[in-house]
């Protein structure tokens, strides 16, 4: 006597777990709201952009945005100013959260281990606005605190421009962009420490391994896909900067070190009412960024990481 075998819904997944879907779709429906409808927007990249007629009634004028954009005398400097700025913040910066991270995994006091991570992470909370008053009393030329305590002590023999020379300022710039993100950038490495087995560091110790031989081959292996991936994701990053940070840190003294092209596309477009000169900057970022994400990947995958696809 032959059997016959019930067949299963097909949707037997989703009344399973149709609590989670419903979780997920408020995530969906805000980025396909927030983040994919309005890329529909760059065509107005290719226009010449009305906003009486609006996007589907300006003018097609396909790469000519593009051309004047990149003709303009200002284009160069902000272009190099950016990815001079974010090397320099990739280099300096990168680094400083996993030593932290690290740090922080070897402090055995819980209740000191909290402050020190609530105090860590405080200055990414703070608003660009708020650290740039601190900035400017801090690193003031004649009347900052840096400058002041340097000339009592005797280490300077006159006051350290640290706002006014171009060099200088996009060393301060630097430094003040790791203290305020060094913090938060621990999170997940510091997670990453923590699912480590605790029984190989007790194999570790017993062989005779000391603490900073713990950390290289031990610690530092066991993250070291999560450091690539954020560090291929950084790469990515290397065109976008924020606008907030240079607009309010900056100044004319150091107009030519501090122009970014966040600042430009503020300038030249929006300022101005050029829009689809503004979205054309947007858009040459983007898909440089893009190319930048896909090239660093490339070369991960060859070395024989992981990558992230």
């Amino acid at each position: 006597m032959t059997t016959i075998k019930k067949r299963k819904p097909k949707l037997t997944w989703l009344v399973r777990d149709w609590r989670l879907y419903v979780m997920l779709a408020l995530p969906v429906i805000w980025y396909l709201l927030f983040c994919y409808k309005p890329m529909i927007g760059v065509v107005i990249a290719f226009q010449k952009y009305s906003l009486v007629k609006g996007m589907w009634g300006s003018r097609w004028v396909g790469l000519d945005n593009f051309e004047f954009v990149m003709g303009l005398r200002d284009f160069p400097l902000a272009l190099k100013n950016t990815l001079w700025l974010n090397l320099m913040g990739l280099v300096m910066g990168f680094p400083v959260p996993i030593i932290l991270a690290i740090m922080l995994n070897e402090i055995k006091h819980s209740g000191v281990k909290r402050v020190s991570q609530t105090l860590l992470y405080l200055p990414h909370f703070l608003s660009w606005i708020i650290i740039g008053g601190m900035v400017l009393k801090i690193f003031a030329p004649t009347t900052g605190v840096v400058n002041s305590m340097l000339l009592r002590f005797g280490l300077i023999d006159k006051n350290v421009p640290f706002l006014t020379d171009g060099p200088t300022w996009q060393l301060t710039y630097t430094l003040v962009g790791v203290w305020q993100n060094m913090g938060w950038g621990t999170i997940l490495y510091l997670s990453a420490i923590t699912g480590i087995n605790m029984e190989l560091f007790e194999a570790a110790r017993i062989d005779g391994a000391n603490k900073i031989q713990q950390i290289w081959h031990l610690t530092l292996p066991v993250i070291r896909s999560t450091i690539v991936v954020l560090l291929i994701l950084n790469i990515g990053q290397m065109m976008n900067i924020s606008f907030d940070r240079p607009y309010i840190m900056g100044n004319t003294r150091v107009q030519n070190y501090c122009d970014v092209l966040s600042t430009f596309v503020y300038r030249a477009g929006i300022t101005n009412a050029q829009f689809a000169r503004a979205t054309a900057i947007g858009l040459f970022q983007s898909v440089v960024g893009l190319i930048m994400v896909s090239s660093a990947n490339f070369v991960t995958k060859r070395l024989g990481e992981d990558g992230i696809w």
